[in-house]
């Protein structure tokens, strides 16, 4: 019985880690950038701790209405909806949550990608993954998968043995 509840729990973490490293990988393998959501700008679209999915699109196909993300300092990105397209092709943005458009036009040459799809909570993920603490914990992950594959054989090794010495008496 036990070996069968530790095998479904090895299993079932196993297939968690995989949907999210799937989740955070295969997009990125297919071009798309990902970016944590940590304000509330974007309410209701785009909660705090969403993992924002964008695509590189041509600035010729952008327009009013379009979710865009675009870099305001080197390490700095924000992602806001395109609230007006100026003359001079620059961007005026605007957070969905937001009263007021953002202060300052967006360049063409700032800009990542336009807006793919969204996970909700992934973003958490993600930007804890990169903390010293993270990975501790996904180290932490893979060693609790293991004693779950190998901690039933050892227990029912120790039973064998007692099972032995109880009939040897």
């Amino acid at each position: 019985m036990i070996k069968k509840i530790c095998s479904f729990l090895a299993t079932l973490l196993m297939l968690g880690l995989l949907v999210v490293a799937g989740l955070l990988f295969i997009p990125k393998a297919l071009g798309y950038e990902e970016f944590a959501v940590l304000s509330g700008s974007m309410r209701p679209k785009l909660e705090v701790g969403t993992l924002v999915y964008t695509k590189e699109e041509k600035m010729e196909n952008l327009k009013e209405g379009d979710i865009i993300s675009f870099r305001i300092a080197e390490d700095t990105v924000v992602t806001h909806r395109i609230n007006k397209v100026n003359d001079d092709g620059t961007f005026i943005t605007k957070g969905d949550a937001n009263n007021i458009a953002d202060g300052s036009k967006v360049m063409k040459q700032n800009i990542i990608g336009k807006y793919a799809f969204h996970v909700p909570y992934l973003g958490y993920v993600s930007i804890y993954t990169r903390t010293p603490m993270g990975i501790a914990a996904l180290c932490g992950l893979v060693v609790v998968i293991l004693l779950l594959n190998f901690l039933p054989d050892a227990i029912g090794s120790r039973d064998v043995y007692s099972d032995d010495r109880h009939n040897e008496e």
